[in-house]
């Protein structure tokens, strides 16, 4: 039977008015019913990684990748110190999402073609852009790590640095002899005790084991080359898309936090005075961004009240004057000649 166009038209319109009607709130998600059920998120992070996650003598974390998931607690718990700090090693940290062990992945982790497309996972986007490195001793005197021909090369397992230390030894012709461990600490271990002739991780790894590991970061040299890509960023199971949601836009606020100038320090009086209208839908004082994912309206305010904008948890966590010191480089913001953007929140 024909349905009269006029007929088709009306229903057309009442669908459309229907989604718009009932499209402004959004259901939390299994995985969010889950965290606010406990009280709690459970966050898989680094064993020991200065910079991004490791703990001090009384158990206390901090970190990069610490800070989101204490951005995140506050977000959706409403207390940043409502976290359990998961350890997990290269090799554990895939299985442990997968199996629901811990709510997020953020740990280091390098968003690859294979691994978003084959694990089951989401990246959520990234929080720290590096790439790997090359350390060797300064008694070796090399300028490049193209004057490594031959020589014997500490990696960890179960990493992308285990490939793409292959690639560059091919691409390169320098035939390159990988020792292979599979935790940082044997790795680390290895390379001070001499068993290789050089160590290859992400530069930002390498300045941390150099300064914290070595005892005399003097003796150690950081090469020049970096052979690859590495966006590191959290990472979520599949299946649940509230969830995955709610990772990228707490990110995405820290950074939208920067653009605008909105510290720690500063967000109450943001809030109570500024007539910006981004900042206003950003803050929650406006237009109630947080319905559509299934939270408060002031989500994005507990999250930076909570740790402050992107570019202080850099600069506390990674920059010039933090143990790591090192420079925004590609990590700045778009509009300051690096790659770190985020979407509007409106």
């Amino acid at each position: 039977m024909r349905i009269p166009i006029f007929a088709a038209a009306s229903f057309a319109a009442f669908a459309i008015m229907f989604a718009v009607t009932f499209a402004g709130a959004a259901h939390a998600g299994k995985t969010l019913d889950a965290i606010q059920q406990r009280g709690q998120l459970v966050c898989g992070v680094n064993p020991g990684f200065p910079g991004f996650a490791a703990a001090d003598s009384q158990g206390r974390w901090a970190g990069l990748d610490v800070d989101v998931c204490k951005a995140l607690a506050a977000a959706v718990l409403g207390d940043a110190n409502r976290v359990k700090w998961v350890p997990l090693n290269a090799a554990q940290r895939f299985a442990a999402l997968q199996a629901g062990e811990v709510d997020v992945l953020s740990r280091n982790t390098t968003w690859t073609l294979t691994r978003d497309a084959s694990l089951g996972l989401h990246f959520t986007g990234v929080t720290y852009y590096d790439g790997q490195g090359f350390m060797a001793p300064a008694k070796l005197k090399l300028a490049s790590a193209r004057q490594l021909k031959g020589a014997t090369v500490c990696v960890q397992s179960g990493t992308t640095t285990e490939k793409n230390l292959a690639d560059f030894s091919k691409a390169a012709a320098l035939n390159l002899k990988p020792v292979v461990f599979e935790t940082q600490e044997a790795t680390n271990k290895a390379y001070f005790s001499g068993r290789c002739q050089a160590y290859t991780t992400d530069a930002s790894a390498l300045a941390a084991v150099r300064n914290f590991e070595s005892g005399q970061p003097a003796d150690h040299v950081i090469l020049p080359e970096i052979i690859s890509k590495e966006p590191l960023g959290p990472v979520v199971r599949r299946g649940d898309d509230e969830w995955f949601a709610i990772v990228k836009w707490v990110v995405f606020a820290l950074i939208e936090a920067e653009e605008h100038g909105i510290a720690q320090a500063t967000v109450d009086r943001f809030k109570a005075e500024s007539a910006d209208p981004a900042v206003q839908r950003l803050l929650g004082t406006s237009d109630d961004t947080g319905r559509l994912l299934g939270l408060d309206k002031d989500w994005a305010y507990r999250a930076i009240k909570a740790v402050g904008h992107y570019g202080e948890v850099f600069e506390r966590n990674l920059g010039p004057k933090s143990v790591l010191q090192l420079p925004r480089g590609l990590n700045n913001l778009w509009n300051q000649g690096g790659l770190v953007y985020a979407p509007p929140v409106r």
